[in-house]
């Protein structure tokens, strides 16, 4: 993957957001969260990704280039109360109770479980393969792995083979 460079003032703008965010939680908490670390490095059409373990927030360098401060407004504190959500309750789901408490009262911020951006820009080749019923489209890393012969995808409506045309 090409790496894209992202501005400087880019990026102090997601770790201001990030900070404040994080002081905010910190207050209303009354804790001392660690400053997450922030990398660009997630790729496809997710706008971010939380690693608990890591403690750390991958953001999508392309999503955050074309939506710029809506993408910040969002995306930040949205991987961000996935990390607080599990230090602060252990592991529960992803996008539950939990979450949305922690996204709408703490961080003050709708809890929104998917972004609204446009993906063209990032989204992979695909290609169309047939059942007997209908056309379905599948990505490139599931058509790779029907040419190396490892997998095998089944319609889930007439439950044939599909097949590459």
């Amino acid at each position: 993957m090409k790496s894209v460079r992202i501005p400087i003032a880019l990026q102090q703008a997601v770790m201001q957001t990030l900070r404040q965010k994080l002081q905010q939680a910190n207050l209303h908490l009354n804790r001392d969260f660690p400053e997450p670390t922030i990398n660009y490095r997630q790729r496809g059409t997710s706008a971010g990704s939380a690693y608990i373990q890591s403690w750390e927030i991958r953001l999508n360098p392309v999503l955050l280039i074309e939506n710029q401060q809506t993408f910040i407004d969002e995306v930040v504190p949205h991987e961000l109360a996935h990390l607080l959500v599990y230090r602060y309750f252990g592991k529960v789901p992803p996008h539950g109770k939990q979450w949305r408490w922690m996204m709408e009262e703490v961080l003050n911020i709708p809890a929104n479980r998917t972004h609204k951006f446009e993906i063209d820009s990032v989204r992979s080749k695909t290609f169309t393969y047939y059942c007997s019923c209908q056309q379905h489209t599948l990505t490139l890393r599931r058509h790779n792995k029907i040419l190396r012969g490892e997998s095998n995808y089944i319609c889930r409506k007439c439950g044939e083979k599909l097949i590459f045309k």
